[in-house]
């Protein structure tokens, strides 16, 4: 039997069996659309969190303090106080660091500030004048962080919108003063909302000088990080290395294993969550896989129950001419015609869902989500359906073509 007539002959018996069809391929439906989706929005997720960490800048190296663990062992070797003013000295020289264009000292916790009965834990930030421009967090009211207010260790704050909300949400706290562990700070400056859209939520943030978050609000000496960025992106490289010798001989350090402070660039940076992400999209586009894995088993079974139902049409078709090859190839093509049609809405049907879903986060949550039509996903999702069809369908159409036409004629 020529194809084309193969495969109107399976249409037909769809056509004849609607209800049946629609309820087999539901499940390959659930199975692409859930595929479809976590690739999708994955990609969504993966490229929001690569931007913010981009926006940060690749000129920008990170210093943090402890040794930086290779097992569950040194856990307790990442909670030391190795970052302190005479780093900061230190890396500030020319002759060490010769391309350091700029050095922040950071340090961060969280504290409880309270206004006229309100009262909201934010985070506390602290950092010096560069602040601003090395985490793009300037105040769109007020002023920044100055220099002068690091040296003077000023009570002055520059807060987040979700702070002023908190404290006080119909009144503007801008040259007001709130308390921060019992010490009065005059709001210099208030920062836009920018939702979650921040790889630092600066919504949820108090700035303040370093010195001042040091002394009256941590009370300590070290720094929780240093920042610290290149003249140019291309001496990025050669920057870690001049930062690694400082320190290690300012450390007295010769073996690098024993290092106690790590370093961190964007570069590595997204590359380490690039690779989480990826392999975290991945893993649950496999487990939503198994989903069509029960769609085809499900439609094994409606296939064979299709099978005992069209007994004597079977019967009738061999009697007339019909060889085990033309009925093998029938019920075969009904099984691939059916996850087909279940992988092309299931990719249309995850698409519509993903982007939807894109729109409701950023309207709704602020956050500068980018819908993206996961190409391979739907090209593997149609190739497994119609393997899946293939696979599954093969036993019932052989056990169809298999039948005597004389027991079929004979079956009730």
């Amino acid at each position: 039997m020529p194809i084309n007539h193969a495969i109107q002959t399976a249409f037909r018996g769809l056509k004849a069996n609607k209800t049946r069809s629609a309820l087999t391929i539901l499940g390959i439906v659930i199975g692409v659309t859930a595929i479809i989706m976590v690739v999708s929005l994955g990609q969504g997720a993966k490229n929001l969190i690569l931007g913010q960490i981009q926006g940060i800048g690749a000129k920008t190296i990170g210093i943090v303090p402890g040794r930086q663990p290779k097992g569950p062992t040194d856990i307790l070797a990442t909670l030391t106080a190795s970052l302190k003013a005479r780093d900061i000295v230190a890396l500030s020289r020319k002759d060490n660091v010769p391309h350091a264009q700029d050095i922040m000292p950071v340090v961060f916790g969280s504290e409880t500030a309270s206004y006229g009965g309100e009262t909201y834990r934010p985070t506390i930030f602290g950092g010096n004048e560069l602040m601003a421009d090395i985490y793009d967090s300037y105040p769109d009211r007020g002023r920044s962080i100055t220099a002068d207010d690091v040296r003077s260790s000023a009570d002055v704050v520059v807060l987040g919108q979700t702070v002023v909300e908190k404290l006080s949400p119909d009144h503007d706290l801008l040259n007001e003063r709130i308390k921060i562990k019992g010490r009065n700070f005059l709001v210099i400056g208030i920062l836009p909302k920018k939702g979650g859209a921040s790889f630092i939520n600066f919504d949820e943030m108090a700035l303040m000088p370093y010195t001042t978050a040091q002394n009256y609000i941590f009370g300590i000496k070290h720094f929780n990080r240093v920042v610290v960025r290149a003249d140019d992106e291309l001496n990025v490289d050669v920057t870690v290395n001049d930062i690694k010798s400082t320190l290690r001989e300012l450390h007295g350090i010769t073996d690098p294993e024993k290092d106690d402070f790590g370093i961190e660039t964007q570069a590595d940076a997204l590359k380490t969550v690039g690779t989480i992400l990826t392999t975290m999209t991945v893993f649950l586009a496999m487990v939503a896989a198994i989903s069509l894995v029960v769609g085809g088993i499900g439609i094994m079974n409606i296939m064979l129950v299709s099978v005992t139902d069209r007994t004597r049409e079977i019967g009738l078709r061999k009697a007339l001419g019909a060889t085990n090859r033309d009925i093998l190839m029938q019920f075969l093509l009904e099984a691939i015609i059916l996850t087909g049609i279940g992988g092309i809405v299931g990719i249309l049907l995850g698409t519509g869902l993903s982007f939807a879903i894109s729109l409701v986060i950023t309207n709704v949550f602020g956050l500068i989500w980018s819908f993206t039509f996961p190409l391979g996903a739907a090209i593997v999702g149609i190739l497994i359906s119609t393997i899946v069809g293939l696979v599954f369908g093969l036993y019932p159409a052989r056990k169809a073509s298999l039948m005597s036409p004389i027991e079929a004629l004979r079956h009730e």
